[in-house]
């Protein structure tokens, strides 16, 4: 009977350390659990990591091209600057040049003007006075010869008329055969007076 009760004893109490280990297997099979899915977790945290390293290398790569460019644009447009500044300075000297020359020019020109004009009124006291005056005794020297025509014209116009009207009083004293002398000294007259008059 005390061994029979010992047994049980011995039962109960492997019993109880049997459940105890059950109990702890099963809390480890808890904690396994909870690694496991914390490890599940882990790893889709990695591989989420994994992608954004991937998107920021890919945006990496973009940037350095980027940079790679706008560092290129800035060399290129540095160098063209240089060029611009280059080119600047060549037109700006050359400006300068032709400035220099077109004063050079003009105050040549300017003294080449009062040089011409000096001289013309140095020759307008000379040879335009004289060709003022020579003009002046010509244009007096016609009036009087117009006039001296206009006279002359009258005059003869006159004697012509006077030596018509006797040879006309003559030749109608006449006899008839005069009339053929009558006529021509008419159209003679006639002829004289158109003559006198243009």
């Amino acid at each position: 009977m005390d061994d029979s009760g010992a047994i049980l004893c011995q039962l109960s109490a492997l019993k109880d350390m049997l459940d105890q280990v059950n109990e702890e297997i099963e809390a480890n099979f808890q904690i396994t659990r909870d690694i496991e899915s914390e490890i599940v977790k882990c790893s889709e945290f990695e591989r989420t990591l994994a992608v954004r390293e991937s998107e920021l290398m890919k945006t990496m790569y973009m940037l350095q091209f980027e940079i790679k460019g706008l560092m290129a644009m800035n060399d290129e447009s540095r160098a063209r600057r240089e060029s611009l500044q280059k080119e600047l300075s060549c037109m700006k000297m050359k400006q300068d040049e032709i400035l220099e020359r077109m004063k050079s020019k003009r105050e040549t020109f300017c003294t080449l003007c009062l040089e011409f004009q000096k001289g013309v009124e140095e020759e307008g006291h000379g040879k335009v006075g004289k060709l003022l005056a020579e003009k002046e005794y010509l244009e007096n020297e016609v009036r009087l010869l117009r006039r001296k025509i206009s006279s002359l014209q009258n005059s003869m116009s006159d004697f012509v008329q006077e030596i018509l009207e006797e040879l006309a009083i003559v030749v109608e004293s006449g006899n008839s055969e005069n009339d053929k002398l009558v006529k021509e000294i008419n159209e003679l007259k006639a002829t004289l007076l158109a003559a006198m008059s243009s």
